[in-house]
């Protein structure tokens, strides 16, 4: 792991609109990865689908090399893998699909026909000592929340969706120091969000309007805070939803292409050829007759991402 501190920043990484899921996907706001900024922690991607009315069709992908983390905002969304698992994922709910040396999966709205539907989806690159292993599904339905202190107004309400914040530690199984947490501020309340001091943070505007660190957000900005931080202090006028993400700064070397996490060219080259070959490592998503095929390696060998921040 990275061991030279980042030092305290106030950096705005703006969202960029992306297509998904092949010619019945949906667009999607992303904020991870950045150009100049890999990784958070061990976050190393970050999708934004909705607010929308629309029907979801993402037919079965790969990974490997990294979990999924769906977090629902509006409506439900159906999963299924190449493990079997078919589990239909609403508000409030986490699910966490580990992809270690091969998995593959599917996401579609519930219904034949366009509903309301709003998510965050995450993708946490797994180290060296978890990123061979066999892959694995998790639900969590019931998740551990807390309440902050506010310094003014009323106490902010958090749900702790992946690792540790606050001390309150999320049931989901992680592999690296990480924080992934749901905030909610009420109107007129200004409060610090507790950080650990050796992790980087970033903070995301989900909904309403709040000032962190005293930026001004805009809706589905990113605004990484860096490192050496006790807290960060956020404030709304008419109440915000936020989303916290960091950790300990990942250290290993990261390749990232398509679906894949990985830390080679070949390694990454050699994912893509056993998706199109359909070799078992990846399995079958049951109820599929369809999946979306790998897109051509680009003519250049693939290099570690680095951070230029």
């Amino acid at each position: 792991m990275a061991e030279q501190a980042i030092g305290p920043r106030r950096i705005i990484l703006e969202p960029r609109e992306v297509p998904l899921g092949g010619v019945r996907g949906m667009s999607v706001l992303r904020s991870l990865p950045h150009r100049n900024l890999p990784t958070i922690g061990a976050w190393c991607f970050l999708d934004r689908f909705g607010p929308d009315e629309t029907r979801m069709r993402v037919e079965p992908h790969p990974h490997i090399g990294l979990q999924t983390v769906t977090w629902p905002l509006l409506g439900e969304i159906r999963h299924r893998d190449s493990l079997g698992s078919d589990a239909d994922l609403r508000r409030g709910q986490l699910n966490l699909t580990t992809a270690g040396n091969g998995i593959s999966h599917s996401e579609y709205s519930i219904g034949e026909n366009p509903v309301p539907l709003d998510a965050l989806q995450f993708w946490v690159v797994l180290p060296e000592s978890a990123r061979h292993g066999a892959g694995g599904f998790e639900q969590h339905t019931d998740l551990p929340s807390l309440a902050l202190t506010a310094a003014e107004g009323q106490d902010a309400a958090a749900t702790v969706v992946l690792g540790e914040f606050a001390g309150v530690h999320s049931p989901a199984t992680v592999h690296t120091p990480i924080v992934g947490a749901e905030i909610r501020l009420a109107p007129g309340s200004r409060l610090t969000l507790p950080l650990q001091t050796g992790w980087e943070h970033a903070v995301m505007l989900v909904d309403g309007d709040a000032e962190v660190a005293e930026h001004r957000m805009s809706l589905n900005e990113l605004l990484y805070v860096g490192d050496s931080r006790e807290g960060v202090e956020v404030s709304s006028a008419d109440g915000a939803l936020l989303f916290l993400l960091g950790g300990e700064p990942f250290g290993e070397d990261l390749v990232m292409w398509w679906n894949f996490a990985g830390r080679t060219h070949d390694e990454i080259a050699a994912a893509r050829d056993d998706w199109e070959a359909a070799s078992a490592r990846f399995g079958i998503v049951p109820g599929h007759d369809e999946r979306i095929p790998a897109p051509p390696l680009p003519p250049v060998r693939l290099m570690p991402r680095t951070r230029k921040l």
